[in-house]
């Protein structure tokens, strides 16, 4: 089963989407499930597994309401106020659908002391009592703390998205590669080897400007703990959603068949736990 670890949907306002800069321009409108699904279709993916893009219990909701129609999105990545002593509450009436699969908050737009929050934390332990996991969304620099987080967590099954969003301008930096090696370290750390497209600076990325950043996180976190997403439509800011495929592909052709399985959806299932 091969499965796209990370893909978002949303209806475009100016307002709700301010992090869309004016260089981002190809994707200011709406994305919808049916605008996904020929892409789906060409690159043989069977499943995906929707992503917060807004930090609203609205869009948790339509997220999951898009699951109930769409049998593609096989779970759902929402948004709970977790700092909010009603989080536990909130967690149970979401969970009640069987698509919610775990949670994320926006971590890279906080400073490095909201993780450790008590009330953040509180949160993070009603995730991991309810069976849920947790995308961890941070930028290299807040590697670091995001250590420190996973830490005091150690029950809770995370994933990293984007590799931490390390400034790409040739080869991988010392500091995020030692950072990330540490992270990487913990077993209950996963990686999503996704929204690197856009990370890339002042140039056009080229497949082998990014081959070494996969052969980082392969070699760190190994094909069991790493998994496959396209960041659509975020990626389309610099690659069209069969290219990204096709050069994902091209980074596991090497690897024995069950590694390509593992990357393309197998990881990501047993993460997510999805149902076959």
């Amino acid at each position: 089963m091969k499965i796209d670890a990370h893909q978002h949907f949303w209806r475009y306002t100016p307002e709700e989407f301010d992090w869309i800069s004016d260089g981002m321009g190809a994707i200011r409108r709406d994305f919808q499930p049916t605008d996904l699904a020929p892409f789906l279709a060409a690159a043989h993916v069977d499943g995906t597994i929707a992503v917060q893009a807004r930090q609203t219990l609205a869009e948790t909701t339509g997220l999951l309401e898009h699951a109930q129609r769409h049998p593609f999105i096989k779970g759902v990545v929402g948004w709970v106020p977790l700092t909010d002593p009603e989080a536990p509450r909130r967690l149970d009436e979401l969970g009640a659908d069987k698509n919610l699969k775990g949670v994320r908050h926006v971590l890279q737009g906080e400073p490095d002391a909201f993780m450790t929050d008590p009330a953040f934390n509180a949160g993070l332990r009603a995730v991991t009592a309810r069976g849920l996991s947790y995308d961890l969304l941070v930028q290299a620099p807040q590697l670091p703390a995001a250590l420190a987080l996973v830490d005091r967590h150690p029950s809770l099954p995370f994933v990293l998205d984007h590799l931490a969003k390390p400034v790409i301008t040739g080869a991988p930096p010392a500091e995020w590669r030692r950072d990330l090696a540490e992270l990487a370290r913990r077993p209950n750390v996963c990686c999503k080897f996704s929204g690197v497209v856009t990370e890339v600076l002042g140039i056009e990325w080229t497949p082998e400007l990014l081959w070494p950043y996969f052969d980082v996180v392969l070699a760190l976190f190994g094909p069991d703990r790493l998994m496959f997403g396209s960041d659509w439509p975020v990626c389309l800011v610099a690659a069209e959603y069969t290219r990204w495929d096709r050069f994902v592909e091209s980074c596991v052709t090497g690897l024995a068949s069950a590694e390509r399985k593992a990357i393309l959806g197998d990881t990501a299932a047993k993460f997510y736990r999805l149902t076959p």
